[in-house]
């Protein structure tokens, strides 16, 4: 049973989420690596455990390519898959919709070779489905896997071919920051819209920089102006499994805890000990967030945390 595995680029950079696709889809058999971009990003792919061989295209296309390239090289494969990411979302459906094939979407576990988990009602529930067809098109979700490990060398093959699309890239617009990847960070410190406008939420990214951690908001802090867009976590937002969450004057809203089912621990800093949550959070501080947020970031620092 081959498997073709679509890599995740970040700026030409292979993406962190890579490795934990790799780890889901080496389950199910040996794992060639499709790596659209610089051959670098492919050099650094081969070094994945799981890998058995890389397949590095020159170009970098959008979708519709990307669609066409994985559909020229689906023979010889059982499975096709990628990473449920903003680049998997937009590109596995179009490939399924060229193969006549029925995706199965947004997996968090394996049970067998055609036996997938994937998350149903706002993550509220998980169903177990069969696919009964011959070839499969299926998306990772990549928080839900622990990366696989390095040190591999996997052969590299490049590909000499003309990718047809349909659309070009024109400019590419992004937002530069220092902090860890939100979909792939370890700690994550998520702030609501009680932090009550953008220089509150100067606290919460204080304690996330002393922590070395991922920063977060709810969409009602992200709709108030109060933090960036790629910070939101939710239903409609990103989806973290971080081994801490850190909830500041977050309430709970069902759409918010869909996005952080996969949390390990989390620890909610509130005025409300009734809040959703509070309830489901494995420490919580009852209290005002602008005492306790000053407080506890000078403490961490004084105890040498800070990384």
């Amino acid at each position: 049973m081959g498997v073709l595995l679509l890599a995740e680029l970040d700026d030409g950079a292979l993406s962190a989420s890579t490795a934990r696709t790799v780890a889901a889809a080496a389950q199910l058999g040996p794992v060639d690596l499709l790596v659209p971009g610089p051959r670098a990003a492919a050099d650094q792919a081969a070094a994945i455990a799981g890998v058995a061989k890389v397949i590095h295209a020159k170009e970098a296309p959008l979708a519709d390519g990307l669609a066409n390239l994985l559909a020229g090289l689906a023979d010889g494969y059982t499975i096709i898959a990628a990473a449920a990411s903003t680049t998997g979302k937009d590109v596995m459906p179009r490939l399924a919709a060229k193969l006549d094939i029925q995706p199965v979407t947004d997996i968090v576990a394996i049970e067998g070779a055609n036996r997938f988990v994937r998350p149903i009602y706002a993550g509220n529930a998980l169903e177990t489905v069969t696919d009964p067809q011959q070839t499969h098109v299926l998306t990772f979700r990549a928080s839900a896997f622990r990366p696989a490990a390095s040190g591999n060398a996997a052969p590299v093959e490049t590909l000499d071919t003309d990718i047809a699309a349909a659309a070009r890239f024109i400019a590419a617009h992004r937002t530069q920051s220092d902090i860890p990847d939100l979909a792939t960070a370890q700690i994550v410190v998520g702030g609501g819209v009680s932090v009550g406008s953008a220089e509150g939420f100067k606290l919460v990214e204080a304690l996330g920089k002393t922590l070395g951690a991922a920063i977060g908001a709810t969409r009602a802090a992200v709709d108030a102006g109060y933090a960036p867009n790629d910070w939101q976590v939710g239903q409609t937002g990103k989806i973290i499994a971080p081994d801490l969450y850190i909830a500041v004057g977050i309430s709970g809203a069902l759409q918010h805890l869909a996005g952080i089912q996969g949390a390990k621990k989390i620890i909610a800093i509130n005025t409300d000990p009734e809040a959703p949550l509070v309830k489901i959070a494995d420490v919580a501080l009852i209290g005002d967030l602008f005492e306790i947020l000053p407080q506890l970031t000078a403490e961490l620092e004084k105890s040498g945390v800070k990384r």
